[in-house]
């Protein structure tokens, strides 16, 4: 939760302890510790800082321009202030930034979406503007005395770099801008004329003449979506069913595919819906886990079972991967694929620094899937660098839990699941 004090300060309440959870899933976030890491001149109190965040001990954030505040605590319970100072930019620097940010649609809308991308920060760079810091752009100070960064500043950073990742703003104020002075700079750069509009040649606008010639009705309005799906038409009637159709399996998909039409509805009528990250069609296969899931009777089981080429014991660790995330789980469950090249360098990262040394359990690799020697406990790795845990049960290997871009996280998941159905 985010307490806003005024348009140039933002407060961030203290984020509880976290264990084994890597502080940057972004690759911004990530950025930010880079230049921390390779700034220090003693990585023994980088690591401190990392294990002091790690156990709760920073307390509430200032953001402001300039500069970043928090009180950290010791182990032993003494109190530091610590602050981490950033360059702000130049009002010529930030309207450079606002000229070259509305060239481009994508850099806006990303932003808004709570995004980065690396292509705005490329083009800021070309036009003389470094958004994120550098090695040795992040000065310290601290009341314990350190010169560089002590552990508390450290500290400091490492719980910046989660709230990096939720919200990029939070850098620009660091810049020297807030949230909303950016976007009021944003829409007067590109709505304000140019100097030389004067003396462009007469004509008439696109839209304009489109207009003239092209007088289209007014859309209808979105239609009202009720609170739950319809009830399909009963199927009770004295007429017996043709043959080889089942009531009882036609009337549970009736009302599932009920069920399924209000959910993509309200899911076209959300503000913002696009078509991006739409996942493509399932197969037969797959549409038969999500189908199962939804609790059909014993005999409807069975036909989807043998439809999908599944056992009843099967389809039941089908409908469980389903439950804990759809296709993308259902993927990580019946997909072996060679981790190699990047992905294999990234995998490998991950876990080099999802623990610290002396706590890294002892995997055994084998295609996508590390397994615990000596527990039974798995991480499978999905295309997207997700993590998913995995459990014995039976002799069989089942999910744990949902995903995580953290293999420490989703490990901790599978120690602690019980095995039930979800």
């Amino acid at each position: 939760m985010t307490r806003y004090d005024d348009g140039a300060e933002r407060t961030f309440v203290a984020l509880p302890p976290t264990q084994g959870r890597g502080f940057a899933q972004t690759w911004w976030g990530r950025a930010w510790l880079k230049a921390l890491e390779d700034a220090a001149m003693d990585t023994a109190q980088v690591k401190t800082g990392r294990r002091l965040a790690r156990a709760g001990a920073v307390g509430a954030v200032s953001v402001r321009p300039g500069r970043i505040t928090a009180v950290v605590q010791d182990r032993d319970r003494t109190a530091h202030r610590a602050d981490v100072l950033l360059e702000e930019l130049s009002d010529a620097q930030w309207d450079r930034f606002a000229d070259m940010a509305v060239e481009r649609s994508g850099h806006v809308a990303a932003l808004l979406d709570r995004d980065m991308p690396p292509h705005l920060v490329e083009d800021a760079a070309a036009a003389g503007i470094d958004l994120l810091p550098g090695m040795g752009d992040l000065e310290p100070e601290c009341d314990c005395g350190a010169w560089d960064h002590c552990g508390h500043t450290a500290a400091l950073c490492y719980q910046v770099a989660r709230l990096l990742d939720q919200d990029p703003f939070v850098l620009l104020l660091m810049r020297g801008r807030a949230e909303n002075a950016v976007l009021d700079a944003l829409q007067a750069h590109g709505c304000a004329p140019t100097e030389e509009s004067g003396s462009l040649p007469e004509g008439v606008d696109a839209a304009e003449a489109w207009d003239a010639g092209h007088v289209l009705p007014p859309l209808p309005a979105p239609p009202v979506v009720g609170e739950g799906p319809g009830v399909p038409p009963s199927l009770d009637t004295e007429t017996a069913p043709p043959l080889g159709v089942d009531p009882s399996a036609l009337a549970f998909l009736a009302t599932r595919t009920a069920a399924e039409a209000h959910r993509l509805l309200v899911e076209a009528l959300r503000s913002g819906h696009d078509r991006q990250g739409v996942p493509p069609e399932p197969t037969v296969a797959q549409d038969a886990v999500r189908l199962a899931a939804g609790g059909p009777g014993p005999d409807a089981w069975d036909r989807l079972g043998e439809g999908s080429g599944r056992t009843r014991e099967a389809l039941a660790v089908a409908v469980r991967a389903w439950r804990l995330g759809g296709g993308a789980a259902l993927a990580a469950l019946e997909e072996e694929w060679a981790v190699e090249g990047d992905t294999l360098a990234r995998a490998r990262a991950a876990l080099e620094s999802a623990w610290e040394e002396d706590e890294r359990p002892s995997l055994r690799a084998r295609a996508n899937r590390w397994t615990v020697v000596g527990a039974p406990h798995q991480l499978r790795l999905d295309h997207e660098g997700r993590w998913w845990p995995y459990r014995k049960e039976g002799g069989r290997w089942v999910p744990a839990g949902g995903a995580s871009q953290d293999p420490a996280t989703a490990l901790a998941s599978a120690d602690l699941s019980t095995g039930d159905e979800p």
